[in-house]
């Protein structure tokens, strides 16, 4: 099989991930997921996903966002070079990805789901940020929502809008 996936590093900084011990791999499966079903071309490309706690990623929400409060999962993509990659080149960066462990956690619980099918769709929704999806009005959110929906009914989890309003 061609390698077509992102290389995908994931590094975790805070010790309240040992509660999950499968996090890494639910991580890799929806990112494989995801990058097997976007249009853009993630071949030879690297992502890292940081799995840190409700302080780590309150500070990085506040130094890039302006917003002093954890959130749930933030994305960082990469500057695109101009032009096709040339021999020797090293591999695209695709961005970062940030997930914070308590908020992930209260989620899940809050919504009665299993904490690896909210896991899935944060790292799902961050890795479409760093394709360039978003959900700054209500046609882009639906777009973005119902690729969310298609990737993790491929991975057998239920659609995470369902009977939730648009809120932006």
């Amino acid at each position: 099989m061609p390698h077509f996936l992102p290389d995908t590093d994931v590094l975790i900084v805070a010790e309240c991930w040992d509660a999950e011990a499968d996090a890494e791999a639910v991580i890799r499966r929806a990112i494989e997921a995801a990058a097997s079903m976007v249009e853009n071309d993630v071949a030879d490309a690297e992502l890292a996903v940081m799995l840190t706690d409700d302080a780590g990623i309150r500070t990085l929400n506040n130094n890039w966002r302006k917003i002093d409060k954890p959130t749930n999962v933030l994305s960082f993509p990469a500057l695109q070079l101009e032009g096709a990659p040339k021999p020797g080149d090293a591999p695209r960066m695709l961005g970062d990805i940030a997930i914070a462990y308590e908020t992930t956690r209260r989620e899940a619980d809050d919504e009665q789901k299993p904490f690896d099918h909210h896991l899935s769709h944060l790292a799902v929704h961050g890795f479409l940020h760093l394709m360039g999806y978003d959900h700054e009005n209500d046609a882009d959110a639906e777009e973005m929502e119902a690729l969310e929906r298609q990737v993790l009914a491929q991975l057998g989890i239920p659609d995470p809008y369902a009977g939730q309003d648009r809120v932006n």
